[in-house]
């Protein structure tokens, strides 16, 4: 799922997320995503998560608030961010990133499984491997712990755990 970081990552800080006339507009407009293979969105489990994600998510002890997004929005796609942060985007029902592979490294918040990916434009995507559907939170790299917390702590209250299903390789 490299497409995923490197389609999110023109709009995540890189060079044409740049507003072009120099002014803050764009980072507290309607924040403007390329849609992308979601087969899974439509499921319930994204329509429960979305639900459950909080309004606003703290990053490195601020506090950023829901964004909203321009329409046509990607189905199950959720973003937080101001002119003091850079967008936070989540994505649900996402195809499994091919970097899951039996010998990939996961790391575990609040029971939930992660696979990080790190992008070439400056961010990360954080993608959920143990539930029913995937999910990807798609960030800059200095982004601080609190997103992955707080989408943690909504997927464990809406999304049963299940064995991690690894590409082969």
């Amino acid at each position: 799922m490299l497409a995923v970081v490197v389609a999110a990552s023109g709009v995540i800080g890189g060079p044409a997320a740049a507003p072009p006339s120099g002014d803050q507009s764009d980072k507290t407009g309607p924040l403007a995503l390329v849609s992308i293979d979601a087969p899974d969105a439509g499921k319930p489990a994204c329509g429960d998560l979305i639900k459950a994600l909080p309004q606003q998510i703290t990053d490195a002890g601020a506090t950023v608030p829901r964004r909203e997004l321009a329409k046509p929005a990607p189905p199950a796609t959720v973003a937080w961010g101001d002119a003091q942060h850079e967008p936070i985007v989540l994505r649900c029902g996402i195809g499994r990133p091919p970097e899951l592979t039996q010998t990939a490294q996961l790391g575990g918040v609040n029971g939930v499984q992660w696979l990080d990916v790190v992008g070439d434009a400056g961010t990360v995507t954080h993608y959920v491997v143990d539930r029913s559907v995937y999910v990807a939170l798609t960030e800059a790299k200095d982004t601080g712990t609190g997103p992955v917390q707080a989408v943690s702590a909504a997927v464990t209250a809406t999304l049963p755990p299940q064995p991690v299903a690894a590409n082969p390789g």
